[in-house]
Order: C-alpha cells, then structure tokens, then sequence
C-alpha cells in the first residue's frame, strides 16, 4: 500500500432530517443526510406500491403470482 495517499479515516457523527443520529467510520467528522434507515418507508414497513393502470396485476397474471 503507498504511504501518505489515503485519507485520514475517522469517527464521522451522522445526523438525519428525522432527527436519528448514530456514527460510522468516514473522512469527514460530521455528516447530515435527508433519510435513514429509520424513517426511509422501506425499512418501516409503510411502504406503499403506486400502481399505474392495473400494471402490478398484469404482472401477477403473467408469471401466475399471488
């Protein structure tokens, strides 16, 4: 590995619009992000499918699911 050519690797305290916080490991010492894993629908369960002209059904249909 060549010396004196990688950034320093420190604590980085990362901050979410929801109001989470927790820390990683970057190159920056503070970082401020929009969603997280806390709040991101996915990850809550709330997540809702947009169906555009019945295309989830089309789809079911095809391949025979659910």
């Amino acid at each position: 590995m060549k010396k004196e050519i990688h950034p320093n690797y420190v604590e980085c305290k990362v901050t979410c619009a929801c109001g989470n916080a927790f820390e990683i490991k970057s190159d920056k010492e503070e970082m401020s992000i929009d969603i997280c894993n806390e709040c991101h629908p996915f990850f809550t369960g709330s997540e809702k499918i947009v169906d555009a002209a019945g295309r989830v059904e089309k789809f079911k249909n095809k391949y025979k699911l659910g």
